[in-house]
């Protein structure tokens, strides 16, 4: 109780803060399509329903075909909490899993995780066809396959308003460049962690495109096929998917020990924030100093700085030890500089 009185205390004042990460509310929900209502196939989209979740949850492809989830692949229901259809077309069986024993599950099975908590993409999509080239945009017609693209594979998709001025930028050049440079200042509006650039094109009734997707200092690049827009759609996000996945993924047992995790410049918000970040992790606060909250957390420092990364943190050296002296208000005093402490501000 002392740690949630001394925040309150601290951060009475509440502020906006600046992060672009999205939690994906139906992370749990798979839309399978389906070709009738009999048991039999209810019982195949059951199963496919699970393997696109398991893929969703790890990032891996080959997760699902793991030996230690075969009981479950054999009865998914026992990880469903409800299921129904929605008339086409096509007809879709509607699936929610159940996150807690999901997870269990995954989890009991040694995959490996990744949270709710995901890096929002802005896609700049040009389509061009025997029609012409058009950039996609957020309210077009076009932009519903990779809106149900994004749901099926996990990802927080944000996509550009593709108005005159953004229709001339969103070119084949621009986006096939090696670098975004063309294309940052006009994605500063939208406010994402991640550039993806496609340049799809249809020829003889298949779509093909290319693929760039910017996040941070690093770069991604493929390519990706479909008999229509819907597939290719598909097969791009989860090429990104999995590109993403192993930067953010948990498996059990694979830190080699705890961490300790000291964020500077707190308020309210910003600790709730935080919290939402770590969740993966299983973080455990520990201490409160001032506008500095500490953290013990499960999680290798790789996985760490790449999700505080996402609320935009940056890492800072640490405090030499005269400036980790007892608060002079008599409180805790903040943990000594240590070879396993990470530290981070705003």
């Amino acid at each position: 109780m002392r740690v949630f009185a001394r925040l309150f205390c601290c951060w009475l004042t509440l502020f906006s803060v600046p992060s672009f990460a999205a939690t994906v509310a139906d992370l749990y929900q798979v839309r399978e399509p389906v070709t009738s209502q009999t048991p039999e196939e209810r019982s195949a989209a059951l199963g496919r329903a699970l393997d696109t979740l398991v893929l969703r949850l790890t990032g891996d492809s080959k997760a699902a075909q793991s030996p230690a989830l075969a009981a479950l692949r054999k009865d998914p229901q026992q990880v469903i909490s409800q299921y129904g259809y929605e008339n086409g077309p096509p007809p879709v069986l509607v699936v929610d899993f159940d996150p807690v024993s999901t997870d269990r599950s995954l989890r009991q099975a040694g995959l490996p995780l990744w949270g709710a908590n995901r890096p929002a993409i802005l896609a700049w999509w040009l389509n061009t066809s025997a029609e012409g080239a058009s950039l996609v945009g957020d309210a077009q017609a076009s932009a519903a396959p990779l809106q149900r693209a994004a749901q099926r594979r996990g990802l927080p998709l944000r996509l550009p308003l593709a108005d005159l001025d953004e229709q001339l930028l969103g070119t084949a050049e621009n986006l096939g460049a090696g670098k975004p440079d063309a294309l940052r200042q006009a994605s500063e509006r939208y406010a994402a962690d991640a550039l993806l650039a496609v340049d799809a094109r249809e020829e003889a009734g298949q779509w093909q495109a290319q693929w760039r997707l910017w996040m941070g200092d690093s770069r991604e690049q493929g390519s990706a096929q479909g008999a229509d827009a819907d597939s290719l759609a598909d097969a791009v996000l989860l090429a990104v998917s999995e590109r993403l996945a192993p930067r953010f993924v948990v498996a059990p047992g694979a830190a080699s020990g705890k961490l300790t995790l000291e964020v500077q410049g707190a308020n309210l918000a910003r600790y709730a924030e935080i919290g939402r970040l770590l969740e993966p992790f299983g973080a455990k606060l520990r201490q409160v100093v001032g506008d500095r909250l500490i953290y013990e957390v499960n999680a290798s420092a790789e996985q760490l700085r790449a999700q505080l990364a996402l609320a935009h943190l940056q890492e800072v050296a640490a405090a030499p030890p005269e400036a980790a002296q007892a608060p002079a208000d008599g409180s805790t005093p903040t943990l000594q500089p240590r070879g396993d402490v990470l530290h981070f501000r705003w």
